[in-house]
């Protein structure tokens, strides 16, 4: 087959997912159920924001417990309804904005502001809706420090990469049963205040229907506030599921481009593609790396992810590179080599 009747086929699947979305959808509406926004929070410069979401219709879930820590099964974060192309208002610093969500629903997009540094609050609305509240971290053009980290077996152990496991994880899993990587709140937390006002962005390839599971998650085991950064999943028009490497690539080259005078520690780990990742980008901008740390995986979970990939010597690297099993290993080997105070 040429690379043109598979880019044709691909192409169809899109199409046929976004129908198949509006077939959903106007079942949803015949039923009087109304789309709403999922506010994720975002970050910004002092003259501009970039803000993220999602426009749904959430189909309403009977729970015998109510609020944050109520029970919940991954699934019922892939049954709401994506509405494309809405017509989304977001309201900055008393500015409302008229933006319109992509096909997929998500909103993502860069809006001038002038707000002062740390966590501002924003609304989204759509249709008329309840406004609903976010935040977005304003970075200061003093700061010269930034962490970006992984979320998945990096802070949160989900072994992604086994598609049966994935699977469970993300479908089955009571939410509260998913677990954190010891010590990795205590090393992002310890970045977090040895640099005061320094942004911290989770980015990850994980879609964005987990995203108010991820937010729970991090926030219930004590994880720095943060941006996060996540992929929709499906075709695109070019390919039949979109590639999470592009999606984290493209991420980390706007961030150097959008925060000129930052400098990242870059978190991960060797049970996907962290390391090659992050040995692109540094070699790329060094100028924008404070020091890489990798996570290695236990033998257990390098045998539920399908393996490691090979972490190269980096010796010689331009920056500090350190790997260790948890995020007391992290630490310690961060603090070895100056970039946390001892």
């Amino acid at each position: 087959m040429s690379r043109s009747s598979r880019s044709s086929d691909v192409l169809w699947l899109a199409r046929l997912e976004y129908r198949f979305h509006a077939w959903r959808e106007r079942r949803a509406r015949k039923r009087g159920q109304r789309p709403t926004v999922a506010a994720f929070p975002g970050y910004g410069g002092e003259k501009w924001v970039r803000v993220v979401g999602r426009v749904l219709i959430v189909p309403p879930v009977p729970t015998r417990a109510r609020g944050e820590y109520a029970s919940v099964r991954g699934w019922r974060s892939f049954v709401s309804v994506p509405v494309g192309f809405a017509q989304v208002e977001i309201t900055v610093d008393g500015v409302t904005h008229a933006v319109v969500a992509d096909r997929g629903g998500v909103v993502d997009t860069v809006l001038p502001a002038s707000l002062k540094p740390g966590w501002q609050p924003i609304t989204m609305s759509v249709e008329g809706s309840e406004p609903v509240s976010t935040r977005v971290f304003i970075v200061s053009d003093e700061v010269t420090f930034g962490v970006i980290s992984d979320i998945d077996d990096t802070v949160m152990v989900t072994a992604l990469p086994r598609p049966l496991v994935a699977a469970w994880n993300s479908f089955v899993l009571d939410e509260h049963a998913r677990q954190p990587v010891p010590g990795m709140a205590v090393l992002l937390e310890r970045l977090v205040r040895d640099h005061p006002g320094s942004p911290v962005v989770y980015l990850s390839t994980g879609a964005w229907n987990v995203a108010p599971t991820l937010g729970r998650f991090l926030r219930r085991h004590l994880f720095p506030a943060g941006s996060l950064l996540l992929t929709d999943w499906g075709p695109t028009h070019d390919r039949l599921f979109r590639s999470g490497q592009d999606h984290k690539r493209e991420n980390l080259r706007r961030l150097a481009a959008e925060f000129p005078n930052v400098r990242w520690m870059l978190i991960g780990d060797d049970g996907q593609h962290d390391d090659a990742l992050y040995t692109a980008f540094t070699s790329e901008f060094p100028e924008h790396v404070a020091a890489v740390a990798i996570r290695r995986l236990s033998p257990a979970e390098a045998v539920l992810a399908g393996g490691r990939t090979a972490v190269d010597d980096h010796s010689a690297a331009a920056v500090p590179w350190v790997t260790g099993n948890d995020g007391a290993e992290l630490l310690e080997r961060l603090t070895d080599v100056g970039v946390v105070d001892d």
